[in-house]
């Protein structure tokens, strides 16, 4: 018996162009594609992951609204095959990432962020973890895509506080009132800590040591937040984000967002400071507040303030 090309079973592993054109409406859309891009990224879950790039192979279909007009020829009127090669770099540049399925996401939301562009399917597959190739598939269309994230019309920027607490600040009475007067700004607050007063392991070797103060900011992290309920500790970027969206105050847990980072802090975990800053010029922050006897190291992209205790 001949195959039927058409069966669910061929089109799982059929090219997204085969799949776009076997779910195509009855109304057909007009589609571009990217056939096997390799690039190279540090990407995984897993610990022997980390550090060493792989090769990760993409495949992608966007299936394009009809130009309003003429093409002319003019290639500003088209959706480009640079933007879907544009999407994948920025988002391996963004940070390190764990998972396929986090990067296929955000790879098809950038395209659909693109007017033209209505469904995507987007293939990513590991290419050195195995004999064979290990990937994902997903598709996501338009409608799936929250308008007022990518609408790029209407939407404002939200550009947060960062502030940052020393041990002597966290302890003092007024901490409630500290927070009243960062609330009432009208901003996003980011709050930010340093190492604990109490002693932390030394190692003697520079990763394990990254880690192990990270750890123990997080733990001063987690004393602020029992000081006080505003303040919810988040360890991701999309937790800072939605908080940023929904006015929660945060406290920072470093740790992911920083050995995340593909161009992260190049200082020490333990300046805690330089971390805050660090923070702060990422996510384009109004200013830095020092609350406490601190100083920021010289270069600041953010304005700085001094806040005493």
């Amino acid at each position: 018996m001949t195959p039927d090309p058409t069966s669910d079973t061929s089109l799982a592993f059929a090219h997204p162009e085969e799949r776009a054109i076997a779910s195509a409406s009855a109304d057909p859309r007009d589609r571009i594609s990217l056939r096997d891009h390799v690039v190279t990224a540090d990407i995984g879950a897993f610990q022997q992951e980390r550090g060493h790039g792989q090769r990760l192979r993409f495949n992608v279909v966007v299936e394009v609204r009809p130009a309003p007009a003429p093409l002319d020829d003019d290639v500003d009127r088209i959706l480009s095959y640079d933007r879907i090669t544009e999407a994948i770099a920025a988002e391996l540049a963004a940070e390190r990432l764990n998972l396929l399925e986090t990067l296929a996401e955000r790879v098809a939301e950038r395209i659909l962020a693109e007017p033209q562009a209505m469904r995507v399917f987007v293939r990513i597959e590991k290419l050195d973890r195995g004999p064979g190739a290990l990937g994902v598939e997903i598709v996501r269309s338009r409608a799936s895509v929250p308008v007022a994230a990518h609408d790029g019309q209407g939407a404002e920027a939200l550009h947060p506080v960062v502030a940052y607490l020393t041990n002597a600040a966290i302890a003092a009475p007024d901490l409630a009132a500290r927070l009243d007067r960062l609330a009432a700004s009208g901003a996003p607050v980011i709050l930010a800590v340093g190492l604990p007063d109490t002693p932390v392991p030394e190692t003697g070797q520079r990763p394990t040591q990254r880690r192990i103060d990270l750890l123990a900011i997080e733990q001063n992290a987690w004393r602020l937040a029992a000081r006080d309920r505003r303040c919810m500790v988040v360890a991701t970027r999309t937790e800072i984000d939605w908080a940023m969206r929904n006015g929660e105050m945060v406290v920072w847990a470093p740790s992911k967002i920083v050995l995340d980072a593909v161009d992260g802090p190049k200082g020490p975990a333990r300046d805690a400071v330089a971390l805050a800053l660090w923070l702060a010029e990422q996510s384009a922050a109004l200013r830095l507040e020092l609350h406490g006897d601190v100083s920021a190291p010289a270069g600041s992209r953010v304005p700085v303030v001094r806040v005493p205790v």
